[in-house]
């Protein structure tokens, strides 16, 4: 009898030792992904860096909003993608840097694995938002000059929402499965953030991350090289019959600000892809958590960097932006020109897009006519790139 009752509690301790195993694949991984601990030097400086993006971030972002807010007139379908991009970015500045900062400067995750899900599903559905967003509005670029060649371009506000609603749902559709099986969310790095779990070693996984990788990060990318490199290509064609010095330099410039597009986006986020195949398809261990953390910072840096290179660097945003800061209501000149129909032009610039004119009739002298040193002629047909 005491054998029987012996055998049935060492029975029901191992079915208990085999639940608890089973409930602790979570702290198994968090324990593996802090093996090789940063250190209090190495997780107090992630925390710095972390705090300085969630400043910049945070602040480069609301910035854009108010700008939005504030200024009708700038209000245009396109400048809707740009606050989409922006939107995406404060809601990784809010409601997730915080959370990393902090458990860097303990050392450990701190909100469980509930919170690791939650966090590394929410981390993933807002960048691939902002990753969709930068590649629509690259086609959205591109289309405008293609239409400008041959029609008007007429506004569309239904447009603009189909996409943000679409590039929303494009992410949900790749964010959604890990949390129903296909690939998983978990600690990564030295264990104080939360993603795709790179280091899972199945089929499953490794198909996930094959097509995580090549729909939401080199797709877009191509498209963005595609369509800048195609509105290169028409800029040079289009201004190549002038040799005016304002000319050339709005090229220049046009080139500066796609050379600095595509580059941000491959220093933000290509580190991070590159390192996350090599922890999936390489041997353990090959990527340690000291070298994991930089690209995933440099991956959140695109929140601030986002802001400053597409819409504060905008010359017509930083107008406004002038006026914010010195609290100036916006001038009657700025909303007729943006309101009106002979300025459509601008309302498109102000988002960024490209326009080429080259049915511009110069009746005096001109600013491309006094910066050559011509004398002023009539009717004169002079190109005006904007970006």
């Amino acid at each position: 009898m005491r054998l029987a009752l012996g055998d049935r509690s060492l029975n029901l301790f191992n079915q208990s030792a085999a639940g608890s195993a089973g409930n602790l694949s979570f702290d198994s991984q968090l324990l593996d992904s802090s093996a090789g601990s940063l250190g209090r030097t190495g997780h107090l400086t992630m925390a710095v860096c972390l705090g300085v993006i969630l400043l910049l971030g945070s602040l480069s972002n609301l910035l854009v909003m108010l700008i939005f807010v504030k200024f009708q007139a700038i209000r245009t379908p396109i400048n809707l993608i740009l606050l989409n991009i922006s939107l995406s970015d404060l809601l990784v500045c809010v409601f997730l840097t915080p959370f990393s900062f902090a458990s860097s400067v303990r050392g450990r995750w701190l909100l469980g694995k509930a919170g690791c899900k939650w966090y590394g599903f929410a981390n993933s559905l807002f960048g691939i938002v902002s990753l969709v967003s930068l590649s629509i509005l690259s086609y959205e670029r591109y289309a405008t000059v293609l239409r400008r060649e041959t029609k008007p371009v007429v506004s569309s506000y239904t447009k603009s929402w189909l996409c943000i609603i679409g590039s929303w749902i494009y992410s949900l559709f790749w964010t959604l499965p890990p949390l129903f099986g296909w690939s998983s969310y978990g600690p990564e790095g030295p264990g104080t953030t939360c993603s795709v779990s790179w280091h899972a070693k199945s089929p499953s996984n490794f198909s996930y991350i094959i097509c995580l990788f090549i729909f939401c990060l080199v797709l877009p990318l191509l498209t963005m090289i595609y369509c800048y490199g195609k509105i290169l290509l028409m800029i040079r064609k289009q201004v190549s019959r002038f040799h005016l010095p304002s000319v050339q330099k709005r090229e220049h410039h046009i080139l500066f600000m796609v050379v600095s597009m595509v580059t941000c986006y491959l220093l933000c986020w290509m580190p991070y892809g590159i390192v996350s195949l090599i922890a999936t398809f390489g041997q353990p261990g090959t990527i340690s958590p000291s070298v994991s953390i930089i690209p995933s910072i440099l991956a959140k840096t695109s929140t601030f960097v986002n802001p400053i290179l597409y819409v504060l660097l905008n010359k017509q945003f930083y107008k406004c932006f002038n006026l914010l800061i010195k609290c100036q209501p916006p001038p009657k000149q700025l909303q007729t020109t943006l309101n009106s129909k002979a300025s459509q032009d601008f309302n498109n610039a102000a988002g960024g897009t490209v326009e080429i004119h080259l049915s511009c009739m110069q009746t005096d002298e001109s600013p491309n006519q006094r910066d050559a040193g011509l004398p002023p002629t009539r009717n004169q047909k002079t190109p005006v790139v904007s970006l």
